[in-house]
């Protein structure tokens, strides 16, 4: 076996660290990188490399020397805090997280409240003054650790103790969570390794187009507790409205809670402003936080953060996902602000999010007179209709359907790409199906209550998620006139200065290749040949980003259609890959 000897690249905080790469370290270790270069509260951490996840696939294991590795960053971390991993005073409890340089939010794992055994459950117990907290902790931990390290399918959320959730792994892998310390934090490094390669994460880069050997960072981090007490909470702010792109903060709190339970959706926590109203100093420093993270990055921000008995953490900061009228006005409202010029602002929008925007909405009235069977938050707008299947692989042999679920997790990824529209029981505007489903430009519906999946499914429903509503059968839709948005049409402005090709429906110089006279049969899954010489191609084949790439690889000079930004953009998109 090949020995490397630096998988433990960056340690945070590190005041004469410089930028490191995020190919090297992962976005999440990163984003701690920079929020520290700024001043901002994070728990201190060091990261395993990519180098580290490489190795680990290529030799079948933990490489050599990587075990040293962890010992040496627990050790700073030990220091930094005056605190002993599975020491019985002070014990230090750490959360390891996966982290690779494309941003992939939910798809790979996270284990957190590792370190924690019986010994440690009575220490946490001793110091806080608090053994059901304590108790909690080493719950959660198990449960972690059964469900992501030994593999255990069996629902462990709702169990109500340590021994009942040990009891449940043990009954279905026949294993047991390890009392030492060392080897949870050995298993669980090689766990977070292998979750870049589960089904979901397989699933969700294929659909991206993201490279299938990207593998991942791991961040072993300090642990702070938003379940410590009742000053202590955890929430996801986001700078911009992901749904709409206002600028205004967006976000959730839950007090007494921890981050899985928000990004879970198992819980429905509180806006904002509970936050504001039990914490107003806690509030005003996220606030100020969150703006200098905005202007920093030159984006919006998708910002992670934790209170612990009043005073806060940051955990992560990354751009965030977005709907495709959100990054629409984000964009256009970045120019506006002096923070980026109009030729980046069409960078950061592409053809098919404009694509989105112009789907169908439902017709005026339509909505009146329809039944509606169940409403909630309107976390991804849009319009679809279908019939409704509640499990992700029913989803996948049916596109196109409506996927129900009490809420989603990574591993229903599968099942939401292939659906028309995602509804939940459960959960709020930051939990995991709200987020993957504006990141997939999906209709979505969150926290419609109770009873959801059992009225919904077989049923041909529409849902508006525009509205956060439901209706019975089949609603009639009209078309969106792009020209009518001030947003669409400053950047169609900006996008005819920024590519020669003409788009629109008066655009004709001959001579004209009209795709949409050709026989069905030569219009299969290749593009038509278009002749030589031709000056302008017409037909909706031309439209999409395949056939604007052929039309421009041919030397045509305009492209006919009625839908002129989406082409326009792919057509700059194509000029920046091939200048």
């Amino acid at each position: 076996m090949s020995t490397v000897t630096s998988f433990r690249w960056l340690v945070i905080p590190d005041e004469t660290a410089t930028e490191p790469s995020r190919d090297l370290v992962g976005g999440k270790a990163w984003s701690l990188w920079r929020m520290r270069s700024l001043g901002l509260r994070v728990p201190p951490a060091f990261v395993v490399t990519t180098e580290a996840c490489a190795a680990y696939f290529a030799e079948g294991g933990l490489p050599d020397g990587l075990a040293d590795e962890l010992v040496s960053g627990i050790r700073m971390l030990e220091k930094q805090l005056g605190r002993t991993f599975g020491g019985t005073e002070r014990p230090l409890l750490v959360s390891v997280r996966s982290g690779a340089a494309i941003s992939m939010p939910g798809m790979m794992d996270t284990i957190l409240d590792l370190g924690c055994n019986d010994a440690v459950e009575a220490a946490l117990a001793a110091e806080s003054g608090d053994p059901d907290f304590a108790a909690e902790v080493h719950r959660r931990f198990t449960g972690f650790y059964g469900r992501l390290v030994l593999g255990c399918t069996d629902d462990l959320e709702d169990l109500p103790d340590t021994a009942s959730v040990r009891a449940a792994i043990a009954g279905d892998v026949d294993e047991m969570v390890p009392a030492d310390p060392w080897e949870q934090l050995r298993a669980a490094v090689a766990a977070v390794f292998q979750s870049s390669r589960s089904r979901r994460a397989v699933a969700y880069r294929k659909h991206y187009g993201i490279p299938d050997d990207l593998g991942t960072a791991v961040t072993v981090q300090a642990m702070v507790f938003g379940n410590l007490d009742d000053d202590s909470g955890t929430g996801v702010l986001f700078t911009r409205n992901p749904v709409d792109g206002t600028r205004e903060p967006y976000g959730e709190y839950l007090q007494r809670g921890q981050g899985e339970d928000v990004v879970s959706g198992r819980v429905t926590p509180k806006p904002l402003t509970d936050l504001h109203e039990r914490w107003p100093t806690v509030h005003t420093e996220l606030l100020e936080a969150a703006d200098r993270l905005d202007r920093e990055g030159k984006d919006a921000q998708d910002i992670e953060f934790t209170v612990q008995s009043g005073e806060l953490f940051l955990l992560q900061s990354r751009p965030a996902k977005r709907t495709a009228r959100a990054a629409v006005r984000i964009a256009v409202e970045l120019v506006d602000e002096g923070v980026i010029e109009p030729a980046e602002a069409l960078s950061r929008v592409t053809a098919d999010q404009i694509r989105t925007l112009l789907r169908p909405e439902i017709a005026a009235g339509a909505a009146d007179s329809a039944e509606v069977l169940v409403s909630g938050v309107a976390a991804s707008p849009g319009v679809a209709t279908g019939v409704v299947v509640d499990t992700p692989e029913a989803a996948q042999a049916n596109p196109g359907c409506i996927l129900v679920r009490k809420s989603t997790s990574p591993d229903d990824v599968h099942g939401m790409i292939a659906a028309a529209a995602v509804v939940t029981e459960q959960g709020g505007a930051t939990s995991h199906a709200a987020v993957v489903s504006r990141a997939l430009d999906t209709p979505c519906v969150v926290g419609c209550g109770t009873g959801t999946v059992e009225s919904l499914v077989g049923r041909i429903v529409t849902v508006d998620a525009t509205t956060g509503r439901v209706y019975a059968g089949e609603l009639p839709t009209s078309a969106v006139d792009e020209s009518r948005d001030e947003d669409l049409r400053r950047l169609t402005e900006w996008a005819e200065g920024a590519t020669p090709l003409q788009v629109g429906t008066d655009v004709a110089v001959e001579p004209v290749f009209d795709a949409d006279t050709l026989p069905a049969e030569e219009l299969g899954e290749q593009l038509p040949d278009i002749p030589s010489g031709t000056k302008t191609v017409r037909g909706a084949i031309f439209c999409a980003p395949d056939g604007v790439r052929a039309a421009l690889d041919s030397g045509v000079d305009a492209i006919v259609t009625a839908h002129r930004l989406p082409v326009l953009l792919a057509a700059i998109a194509h000029h920046r890959r091939t200048s």
